[in-house]
């Protein structure tokens, strides 16, 4: 479950595709709603339906990204403000307990849109020089997407708009 964000490809874009390998995978820039979610074989009309109700009850909302963040093997843009992301991950969690976010890797949930990941200390100064000089970015959030994959590359499955 991605919000996906469009208006970050043409800053982003060429950084994804070099150093983030879901891009190359047919991800687009996103802020990660809710991964892992269920099997694809256990995504029915049903399911389909209760998220389109769930996601439904929340309202479009507008993100800026002004500043880059780091995880220890990420790097990231961080959207501002964070808490329309973490109350979508929370209903959509709270709503299919067995799939919580990160797989309950992670305690906290921290909204971001990754740019890089899994590169040396000096890549991630050098893309992150370049991401500073072409923000902010602002967009508007009015859908959440639910990306499936073939094994080989992601693709939306169903798209669900936040009508509040």
């Amino acid at each position: 479950m991605l919000a996906v964000v469009k208006e970050a490809e043409p800053l982003a874009g060429r950084w994804r595709q070099r150093f983030d390998t879901s891009a190359s995978a047919g991800v687009p820039a996103h802020v990660t709603v809710l991964v892992p979610f269920l099997d694809i074989d256990r995504i029915d009309a049903v399911v389909i339906d209760d998220l389109g109700a769930l996601l439904g009850e929340h309202s479009p909302f507008t993100v800026r990204f002004a500043r880059c963040r780091r995880f220890p093997d990420v790097l990231y843009l961080a959207p501002t403000p964070d808490q329309p992301f973490r109350t979508l991950t929370e209903a959509v969690a709270a709503r299919w307990p067995e799939a919580p976010p990160y797989g309950g890797q992670f305690a906290e949930i921290i909204p971001h849109l990754t740019v890089a990941h899994g590169q040396q200390a000096h890549v991630y100064d050098e893309v992150e020089a370049a991401l500073i000089a072409g923000l902010p970015v602002t967009a508007n959030v009015a859908s959440v997407s639910l990306f499936v994959s073939d094994g080989d590359r992601w693709h939306q499955h169903a798209e669900f708009p936040l009508r509040g």
